[in-house]
């Protein structure tokens, strides 16, 4: 049975809910930053009233950018890298396809073949999809993981070959610092999952584009955006 929308019984109307959690994963935001740039323009609210519409919509938005953008590229760059919460260390593991665009990510305790399994089967089960060639650094667990679940696959372990996804970790260690950290590795998925996807919508890559290009493009990833905010909530 379909709800009647995905907002039901919200004060406060689409906009401003999907403005609020688009400001808070598109940049370097705090909840109290959303909160000051929301009252400046006259909408009173308190950042947990931020906080539990990025809880609630955000991987749902994410969810309808990935359903409704152009498959990603075949050229996957993997990379994994350490978090540490609670004082025990945590890792990241990210996939991004050759455009930099985030596939998905999974924070898990281990980086051996189990786990380097675990991560191309949700990669795979997302995406739906085998990818022509993967990319990833001399980590023995991918070649391991590989050789079982994607035994066809062309694997290249070369240095400087999979900066790609090395760089894509930057923005979560500046989200990090603002976040004061993470509180726990469950809270490092929920965020984590749905900011890369987001996140990566709007990053195009400026240099790339004349100026009347890169408006074009933003304009069409704007309008997938839209898109995705108007989800309607399937209730089972």
């Amino acid at each position: 049975m379909a709800s009647p929308s995905l907002y039901y019984r919200h004060r406060f109307p689409v906009e401003i809910i999907s403005h609020c959690v688009w400001l808070y994963f598109r940049f370097t935001l705090s909840l109290r930053d959303v909160e000051e740039m929301l009252a400046m323009r006259g909408v009173r609210l308190s950042y947990e009233t931020v906080r539990e519409w990025c809880l609630k919509f955000g991987q749902t938005y994410a969810n309808g950018l990935r359903h409704k953008s152009p498959r990603p590229g075949d050229q996957w760059h993997l990379d994994e890298v350490f978090l540490k919460i609670n004082g025990r260390l945590h890792y990241l593991w990210r996939a991004v396809d050759q455009d930099g665009d985030v596939l998905d990510i999974l924070v898990q305790s281990r980086r051996d073949k189990k786990a380097a399994k675990k991560f191309f089967r949700k990669l795979l089960k997302g995406l739906r999809y085998v990818p022509r060639v993967i990319i990833t650094d001399k980590l023995r667990s991918y070649s391991a993981a590989k050789a079982e679940v994607m035994p066809s696959v062309t694997h290249i372990q070369e240095k400087y070959q999979n900066n790609r996804a090395e760089n894509s970790h930057q923005l979560t260690r500046l989200r990090e610092r603002v976040m004061r950290r993470f509180k726990s590795a469950g809270h490092a998925q929920r965020f984590l999952s749905a900011f890369g996807i987001i996140t990566s919508q709007f990053r195009v890559g400026r240099h790339l584009y004349r100026a009347s290009a890169y408006r074009a493009v933003m304009k069409s990833r704007f309008a997938v955006w839209e898109e995705a905010i108007c989800v309607e909530a399937i209730v089972n």
